[in-house]
């Protein structure tokens, strides 16, 4: 039985929007639903926002579902389901919550049992619940192309972006030589060593790419983490070394050059990550590896300011902030 009968907000998305402008998402007070077998119900106290949650809103995810209440990201308390899991605090994401399944801006989020892991004791639940999507998507990217090593060197392309700050972070406590690549001369993330920060401001492919190799002591990087896609994507290739892998997450522009022999002789390799395919239980396996860093304060949470925190009621401003570009991290709190 649920331990209790309590209405709560959920933000429920009725149809596919024509654009940002059209986003009419509606707040509905539900009741908590009652777990099936191998389900968990969890009281969301803290929802990241990600872009891909206004995207799907805006039809760009085809696998979206209507109605459906949106979030991918959450941090909350176990309410109802097996004995031993009720009363722990979790946290957690997923590429079909809040895609193909009702999602975590809500008061309630039903799970399978499968993807419960407690959170962190280090982190708060706001800080829980605005890692998932970033932190998952450079884990992943990691785990596909070989986890960083000591003495490798691995460049970030997009570092203050929420995914290359996880990729940073991920790195430095690995122990390789980071080189922070951005258009700005300051990293906006934590990093538990120290990272070269390389401005790639007014700097062409090839004179950005002789920059990097510089960084890496001439041979080039072991690991290009391109968060951004086809504006990196010639000085990635130029800034590899032999045997390198190129992670990419993220474009611009679909077509870009590419020069399949230096491909072959240099015997690179690529490696696309799709974070939307990874459900919930795959994407608690792969946070639940970044638990010790959490803990001991290797890895950190992105701040979240007082004035990116918002109720349901206002997630509108919020989904606007995120699918504006705004730096800053969302966090709903239902």
């Amino acid at each position: 039985m649920n331990p209790t009968t309590e209405t709560r907000p959920a933000v429920r998305v009725l149809q596919k929007a024509a654009g940002a402008d059209a986003l009419a998402p509606t707040i509905e007070h539900l009741s908590p639903p009652t777990p099936a077998s191998g389900q968990a119900l969890v009281r969301v106290r803290s929802a990241g926002v990600n872009p891909s949650d206004v995207k799907a809103q805006m039809g760009l995810m085809p696998q979206a579902v209507f109605p459906r209440t949106p979030g991918r990201d959450y941090a909350g308390t176990v309410v109802d389901g097996p004995s031993e899991w009720v009363g722990r605090e979790v946290w957690g994401s997923g590429g079909d919550i809040g895609i193909t399944r009702d999602g975590s801006h809500a008061g309630w989020l039903l799970l399978p049992v499968e993807a419960l892991r407690d959170k962190p004791r280090a982190l708060d639940f706001d800080g829980a619940g605005s890692v998932g999507v970033p932190f998952v998507t450079a884990v992943e990217g990691y785990r596909r192309s070989g986890a960083p090593q000591r003495g490798q060197v691995v460049a970030v392309m997009g570092a203050n972006g929420k995914v290359g700050q996880a990729a940073v972070q991920i790195a430095a406590r690995a122990g390789a030589t980071v080189v922070a690549v951005q258009r700005s001369g300051m990293l906006a993330g934590h990093a538990c060593t120290s990272v070269t920060m390389l401005d790639a401001r007014g700097l062409a492919p090839a004179d950005l790419a002789a920059r990097m190799r510089e960084c890496a002591g001439g041979r080039g990087a072991d690991i290009v983490f391109n968060t951004v896609g086809s504006p990196y994507f010639e000085a990635a290739n130029l800034a590899m070394a032999k045997r390198a892998t190129q992670i990419l997450i993220s474009t611009v522009e679909r077509p870009v050059a590419f020069d399949i022999f230096t491909f072959y002789r240099a015997m690179h390799t690529f490696v696309g990550i799709d974070s939307l395919a990874l459900d919930c239980v795959a994407a608690a396996e792969r946070l639940d590896s970044l638990r010790e860093g959490f803990e001991c304060g290797d890895l950190r949470p992105y701040p979240v300011e007082a004035s990116s925190v918002y109720g349901l009621a206002d997630a509108l401003t919020a989904y606007r902030r995120v699918i504006g570009g705004d730096d800053a991290r969302m966090v709903l709190r239902p």
